[in-house]
Parts: C-alpha cells; sequence; structure tokens
C-alpha cells in the first residue's frame, strides 16, 4: 500500500452509542467535572492554587464516555497526568525562558515516558503542555502543581467515575488497574 492510499482509511465507522450509554457518560462528567470545579472554587480559589486544568475535559470523555478504553483505565488515568505533570514543570524549569522547546520537550517526553511506563493517556500530553503554557499561575506553583491541580484533580475524577460507571448493569469500570 503507498502512503497516500493509507491516509483513505479503510476500516469502518464506529458503531452508534445508544442513548442510555450517553445519558451515563453525561451524568459522569457532569459529576466529575462539577466536583473538580466545586473544590476548586470554594476551597481552593480564595488561596491563589488551582484544582482543575483543561486537561481534565479530555479525561472526562474518556473515562466517562469511553470506559473500556485501555487509555480511560485507573492506571492511565493517575500515571498518565502525574508523570506528564512532572515532565512538564521539569521541562519548563530547565529550557523556561524558551516556550517552544519546553513545550515540544515536554508533550514527546510525556508520551514516550508514558509508552514506556504502559500509562498512556492522552490528555496527559495537554497537562505537559499546561505545566509550560499556564502562565504564571501554574509556574509559581512548581512541582505542587503535580499534586494539585494535577493528582489530586485526577484521583476526584477517578472516584466520580468508579462509582458512576458501575450503576448501570451493562457498564463497568475499571477494565484493569494495573
Amino acid at each position: 500500500m503507498n502512503y497516500f492510499a493509507k491516509m483513505k482509511g479503510g476500516g469502518q465507522s464506529p458503531p452508534k452509542v445508544g442513548s442510555i450509554e450517553v445519558l451515563w457518560s453525561w451524568i459522569g462528567s457532569f459529576l466529575g467535572i462539577a466536583a473538580v470545579s466545586l473544590i476548586h472554587s470554594k476551597m481552593l480559589d480564595q488561596t491563589g492554587l488551582m484544582m482543575i486544568i483543561g486537561s481534565f475535559g479530555a479525561s472526562a470523555v474518556l473515562i466517562y464516555g469511553a470506559v473500556r478504553s485501555p487509555l480511560a483505565q485507573p492506571r492511565n488515568l493517575l500515571g498518565g497526568h502525574v508523570l506528564s505533570a512532572i515532565i512538564g514543570v521539569t521541562a519548563f524549569q530547565w529550557l523556561g525562558g524558551d516556550t517552544w522547546p519546553a513545550a515540544a520537550v515536554a508533550v514527546s517526553t510525556s508520551i514516550a515516558v508514558m509508552h514506556l511506563t504502559k500509562t498512556l493517556h492522552p490528555p496527559g500530553g495537554a497537562t505537559a503542555l499546561i505545566a509550560v503554557i499556564g502562565g504564571e499561575s501554574v509556574h509559581n506553583l512548581g512541582y505542587l502543581y503535580v499534586l494539585m491541580p494535577t493528582a489530586l484533580g485526577a484521583g476526584v475524577m477517578l472516584a466520580i467515575a468508579l462509582i458512576v460507571n458501575n450503576i448501570p448493569k451493562n457498564r463497568r469500570y475499571p477494565e484493569f488497574w494495573s
């Protein structure tokens, strides 16, 4: 198969998701993001710390909407975010004067490390990038960014996923822990 022919694709589109599945995905994502946002606005906002980052939106799609995906499993959610946050903060601190190399190093190294540790979680790449481009409020956190918002926020979302995704009889989460 030549190079450009591969770009046509060849498989079938994914099957349509039923209304009940959509509803449970909505409920889980609503509760997960609401919990993280509520903790941020009611407990942390006055201290200048943050609890919510943009990459959690993408995590919500996976852990509430694609619960059987290997990329949505707890090991991937937690490991992908935490490892990527460490890498992102480190890249910024080492290369912080230049955003473009720090951003490139943070994301590409995060992908490599997630592959090597079997924690691939696509939103982790965004978590690493946010550590670099997040501005002064993120940069001032330093490695605290790894704990809050990253680990704590992902942990809250995981707790909600464990509860909500196991309510319906035809839904199970997680598929695996390790």
